[in-house]
């Protein structure tokens, strides 16, 4: 399967990120054709394409729009999730800080469709360079009358904001991004209702992620059918893919959904010199891991979920014979650890059990019991916490312990960690003065 430039084809011209590159590939074009339709052919249009929800549930996103109650004369909102913090996951920065017009011109269109006049695009506030690349992309749109007031003369008007988040791995989880966007400490609301019924400020609000409104100009621009004709029957169009970890040529590959780890590692160069792989994560470290076996499993939602692991934001950790499972993991719960908003009690208790007990197997002082506990308290964790962060703490515990309880065991059984510190450098900073590794 090939590659498919859509959201990055201009992401290699020089100064990608301005209004004139961006318009010289035809950028605001489908703008233009979008606010001469009605805003209900809109949604038909991104139902009919197919595009589902890029942030990593994969739920089709003209279904999305078409919750939004009658219009009742208040108002309603747009906001761009765009606060990208899942560990692996790198696809919706990279797009912002190379294109950001094509985000932009996005919002607009979604906008008008759903009949928001004020849109938000809520950015991690300690991605600075995004933040001013954006804002910068804000100021030259509405100067060129793509914002603004009666845009394209068409008598509509848009107000966009760009809101800095103060940095929490909780405020991706929609309506938490919602309660921080008001001012409050980013915590998960209860549900129903959902943010399409009484979301920002208690209005109807759509919630997106970047990749997913960043794809509606060219739905508009090509057609339904030209994105739908792209990737899987169910899962359909194209999508970046974020490669990370022991590859050759790590980076963003935007392709087909549907493409397999096997052929994306071709276009990447392989693993890198003389390494086999190990495991893989298909959607981030929340979601259970692979191994070798699963590099010709098609990567779309439903056939990645019919081998036991989701699909979520494409983020491909790709890692070798070096790397110790368990020291993984545990690196990995420590994060979930340190993020839980600490709202709900099987997350906030549990994530800092299961960080105790991966470091006394990682270190050799673990037992074989403490393997069983560590299950058992996933099991109390899962599908009863507050959110889904729970959920995700436990996705990597889980299935490594099934692929991997060999190696759980020969930690226990060797009183050490087998595997060389040094071989694998993914996770450990570079030896510094007071530095903790």
């Amino acid at each position: 399967m090939t590659l498919t430039p859509m959201l990055t084809r201009q992401w290699a011209e020089e100064q990608s990120w301005t209004l004139d590159t961006y318009t010289s590939g035809g950028g605001y074009r489908a703008l233009t054709k979008a606010l001469k339709k009605e805003p209900g052919d809109l949604v038909k249009i991104v139902k009919e394409s197919g595009l589902r929800g890029r942030g990593g549930a994969g739920f089709p996103s003209g279904v999305k729009w078409g919750f939004l109650p009658e219009d009742d004369g208040g108002p309603r909102y747009l906001v761009v999730n765009a606060d990208e913090s899942e560990p692996g996951t790198c696809k919706d920065i990279p797009l912002m800080m190379a294109s950001p017009h094509v985000l932009v011109e996005g919002v607009a269109i979604s906008a008008y469709a759903i009949g928001a006049r004020h849109a938000f695009i809520y950015v991690r506030g300690e991605v600075v360079h995004v933040y001013r690349r954006l804002l910068n992309a804000v100021k030259e749109a509405y100067a060129a009358g793509h914002l603004g007031r009666d845009i394209h003369g068409s008598g509509w008007d848009l107000e966009l904001t760009v809101h800095a988040g103060a940095g929490a791995y909780i405020c991706g989880e929609e309506t938490a991004l919602l309660d921080s966007l008001e001012g409050r400490r980013g915590q998960p609301r209860l549900k129903p209702p959902f943010p399409a019924v009484a979301g920002l400020y208690s209005r109807p609000t759509i919630v997106n992620n970047v990749e997913t409104i960043a794809s509606v100009p060219a739905i508009v621009d090509n057609g339904a059918d030209w994105f739908s004709s792209m990737g899987t029957e169910k899962s359909a169009g194209v999508g970046i893919y974020s490669l990370s970890g022991h590859v050759a040529q790590p980076g963003q590959y935007e392709a087909p959904l549907g493409i397999t780890l096997r052929e994306l590692l071709e276009h990447a160069g392989g693993m890198r010199e003389g390494s086999q792989l190990k495991f893989w994560t298909p959607g981030g470290s929340s979601t259970p891991m692979f191994t070798a076996e699963h590099l010709d499993t098609p990567l779309d939602f439903e056939a990645v979920g019919a081998a036991g692991s989701m699909l979520g934001t494409r983020a491909l950790q790709i890692f070798d014979e070096s790397t110790c499972v368990v020291r993984a993991v545990t690196r990995w719960t420590e994060f979930y650890k340190h993020e839980s908003c600490g709202k709900c009690t099987p997350c906030r208790e549990g994530t800092f059990w299961m960080t105790q007990i991966l470091q006394r197997l990682e270190a050799g002082t673990g037992t074989t019991e403490d393997i069983d506990r560590l299950v058992e308290v996933c099991e109390s964790i899962g599908g009863r916490s507050f959110c889904a962060l729970g959920d995700g703490a436990t996705s990597p515990i889980v299935s490594s312990i099934d692929l991997f309880r060999d190696e759980y065991e020969e930690h226990v059984r060797l009183g050490t960690c087998p595997y060389e510190r040094d071989a694998s450098v993914l996770f450990d900073l570079p030896e510094q003065e007071g530095a903790q590794v």
